[in-house]
């Protein structure tokens, strides 16, 4: 278990963040953990599961997000699915 700091930026925000995850953290727990910084602030809320882009690819929610290719300073893009 390390900090895994990512760069994100929510679909339809303004604003790009910087989030410190742990590396054995869902891809799930780290689109609530940006989400947390935004729904509801810049982007509104919407009943609609939230999902996770690298690279232009969507990762599995349940997935471990180090051991989905993602690291330190890597870009990621979350987003209403």
């Amino acid at each position: 278990m390390a900090t895994l700091p990512l760069t994100a930026l929510f679909e339809g925000d303004v604003l790009e963040l910087l989030i410190p995850v742990d590396d054995n953290d869902t891809v799930e727990a780290v689109s609530a953990a940006i989400a947390h910084h935004v729904v509801g602030r810049r982007v509104p809320e919407r009943d609609a599961p939230i999902r996770l882009r690298h690279n232009g690819r969507v990762l599995d929610p349940q997935e471990r997000i180090g051991a989905a290719g993602v690291g330190p300073l890597d870009h990621v893009e979350a987003f209403y699915a």
